[in-house]
């Protein structure tokens, strides 16, 4: 613990929180807001991106829901209770920070990843960070693309595999049947059983368990959140308070809250947010580059809705429900601080809509990050390798599911900052060629309206 403690220091520290920041603050001023001022217009893409146009193996609209069931997960209820428990109401201020300029990043990837996508020997289109490093950079950068590929693999088995099972099994633990909870070692059996069920049939299974899934649990979970920010509305003005006024001023231990400096609520707020949406980690564009389309930027232009569905909306909805309802002073954290805030709106069914929120979250993370892992394991070992990664991710599940959660979660945040930092120096260094293809696509529709 010791060890991890000071490695996760090292990696979460102000270097790479500068970094993230930096790569999406200059993609931002790069494209001049173009994903910020275009949010209508990739709605308005994500519903032609239903329908097949171009070449590729999954719809528009699928890839989408494929990358959101990677990230919509833990981190949208475990993840932002964490950041509050830990940094304060003011990280809640910092993940919106990172959400606004990661749309940008987030963006950027999809177009680099559909740009510099190829065709594996069997046929289907592979894409994603190592893919266009290689292509994109040339030779001399290729061992980038391949350090990219190890730390996401390995990446893969904390944030979409072990934290993902080991926060559900908890959850599910909470909740007695007969005076006891399911012990943890069944519910990461029971999951490790569906996920493999899923993975026989590939990204098109995934894609299309996903396109059911994910819309209809997030829209139902918006919903309840909702419902529980009219219940609390006579203190959301309080609340939003609170997150503004301690995302720059330390706050002091009230209750069962240990306190929490300025440093903390930026690192909590930084480190969760990205964790939940994934921009800058180079995951969701493995996703994006299978998309069916017809340009780059309008696969990207979908892409970037990711972040903004996922921390602007859904982790902002469980952020104001845990700071309004006041349990964030009560020294609980992770996923039992989010029922317990939901639990005091709805006595007897708030944590049963969280519980079960976390389960299908965490189920729809672990098959959209497995096929993340097998990609980056097909990159470094060939297509022979993917099989293997597949029973052993399976077999990951249940011994994630039953390890210790701050374990858990150390290992995940650690692999996350490995895995991002290469990505983001290849978007640094490509950012000339989102560029380019940005004005030349809006330079084109601008010509077509004409």
């Amino acid at each position: 613990m010791e060890f991890l403690n000071t490695l996760n220091s090292w990696a979460w520290g102000p270097p790479m929180l500068a970094l993230i920041a930096i790569t999406g603050l200059f993609l931002t001023i790069g494209l001049k807001a173009y994903p910020v001022l275009h949010l209508k217009t990739g709605f308005v893409e994500l519903w032609k991106g239903r329908h097949k146009q171009g070449e590729g193996e999954i719809s528009g609209f699928n890839a989408l829901m494929t990358s959101l069931s990677a990230t919509i997960g833990t981190g949208n209820i475990a993840g932002v209770a964490t950041a509050v428990a830990l940094g304060g109401p003011g990280a809640i201020f910092w993940m919106w920070i990172i959400a606004l300029i990661g749309m940008a990043t987030k963006y950027s990837e999809a177009v680099l990843a559909v740009r510099f996508r190829e065709k594996n020997e069997q046929g289907h289109f592979v894409g994603g960070p190592m893919y266009y490093i290689r292509n994109g950079l040339g030779k001399n950068f290729r061992w980038l693309a391949v350090t990219f590929a190890f730390f996401g693999m390995l990446a893969g088995f904390g944030i979409g595999n072990g934290v993902q099972a080991n926060s559900v099994a908890d959850a599910i633990n909470h909740i007695e049947i007969g005076g006891q909870g399911i012990p943890e070692w069944i519910t990461g059996c029971v999951v490790a059983v569906l996920v493999g069920l899923v993975l026989l049939g590939g990204i098109r299974r995934i894609s299309e368990v996903a396109g059911k899934l994910v819309p209809f649990m997030a829209i139902a979970y918006v919903l309840a959140g909702l419902i529980l920010i009219v219940i609390y509305a006579s203190e959301i003005p309080a609340a939003f308070i609170l997150i503004i006024e301690h995302a720059f001023t330390p706050i002091s231990a009230a209750g069962g809250f240990a306190g929490a400096t300025v440093w903390a609520a930026i690192r909590y707020g930084v480190a969760r947010g990205v964790f939940s949406n994934e921009a800058g980690l180079g995951s969701a564009p493995i996703a994006h580059a299978t998309a069916t389309t017809d340009s780059p930027v309008r696969q990207g232009t979908i892409a970037m809705l990711g972040t903004f569905i996922d921390t602007l909306i859904i982790c902002t909805i469980t952020g104001l429900v845990i700071v309004a309802s006041g349990e964030w002073q009560s020294g609980a954290s992770g996923a039992s601080l989010t029922a317990a805030a939901f639990n005091s709106g709805l006595p007897g069914i708030g944590q049963y809509i969280v519980t079960f929120g976390l389960a299908v979250f965490a189920f729809t993370t672990i098959i959209g990050w497995s096929f993340y892992g097998e990609r980056c394991a097909e990159y470094l070992f060939g297509v022979k390798a993917v099989w293997p990664f597949r029973v052993l991710w399976v077999i990951a599940i249940p011994i994630g599911a039953t390890q210790e959660l701050n374990v858990a979660w150390l290992i995940a945040d650690t692999l996350n900052a490995l895995m991002a930092l290469p990505n983001l120096v290849a978007l640094l260094l490509l950012s000339p060629v989102v560029f380019k293809l940005t004005k030349e696509f809006l330079a084109k529709n601008k010509e077509e309206r004409l």
